[in-house]
């Protein structure tokens, strides 16, 4: 089913709403390719077991591959990647597909610089990443407190914290405060934007701005949302953010 190509049975149990429309759908991309990421890992752990184990011989990643393919139980039965060959021929294309993807990479825009290029890729390395009111460092994800304690991840400043020490090597800190945040840097005009930079968000005329994403090109945001949620791309089209106040920063 999908883009994802899950089977039926195999859905529910990887599934979730990403994109907070209310349902968990295999055939909506941004639903089915985070689940398709969940199930490889999961895989990849499994095989690994059995290659610890000798019981399967070969790379962890092929063997991931091949079992997504033709599940993880041929893998066990055969001690490899088993003599199918659809599977056989799926996993050197899935190789090859993944060498062409990686080399697009966040698009530059001219003039934005390597700067923002880290910001953006640096953000994305953590979608998926758990919401923890008051985690995040320029480490990476750690414990919140209050509703965010026990759990491991960001929220929204903490995000932004990462990923602008990441691209400054350590040198740039920011407070872990949006409302401090959307003050540093240089100003952009909204319809100026780059990837990489930083959209802080005030709404309904409050003036507080509250949350705060990273700009990824294209209309669109890396963010921590809310406690509950996990590190996500939203749609800045979305009238939830269309129609807040903005102020867009720029690092470097």
């Amino acid at each position: 089913m999908g883009i994802a190509q899950f089977m039926p049975g195999t859905w529910p149990n990887w599934g979730r709403d990403e994109n907070g429309d209310g349902k968990a759908d295999p055939y909506d991309p941004q639903d089915a390719i985070p689940a398709a990421a969940r199930y490889d890992c999961a895989l990849a752990r499994e095989v690994q077991g059995y290659v610890s184990a000798g019981q399967a011989r070969g790379d962890i990643t092929d063997l991931m591959l091949a079992a997504y393919n033709a599940g993880p139980g041929r893998i066990k039965e055969f001690g490899g990647i088993p003599p199918y060959r659809q599977t056989q021929e799926y996993v050197p294309r899935i190789r090859a597909l993944a060498k062409k993807y990686e080399a697009l990479g966040v698009p530059v825009s001219a003039g934005q610089g390597a700067f923002g290029k880290v910001v953006a890729e640096s953000s994305v390395q953590w979608l998926g990443t758990p919401y923890s009111w008051g985690g995040g460092t320029a480490s990476g994800p750690s414990e919140g407190f209050g509703s965010g304690a026990g759990i491991n991840g960001f929220d929204c400043s903490g995000l932004v914290i990462f990923v602008i020490a990441k691209a400054s090597g350590g040198k740039q800190i920011l407070p872990h405060s949006s409302q401090i945040q959307v003050t540093m840097g240089q100003p952009v005009n909204r319809n100026q934007m780059l990837p990489g930079d930083i959209i802080g968000f005030a709404f309904n005329g409050s003036g507080d701005y509250s949350h705060i994403g990273v700009y990824m090109g294209g209309g669109q945001m890396v963010h921590a949302p809310k406690p509950g949620d996990h590190v996500k791309v939203s749609n800045l089209n979305d009238q939830y953010y269309s129609s807040a106040s903005w102020l867009v920063r720029r690092f470097g």
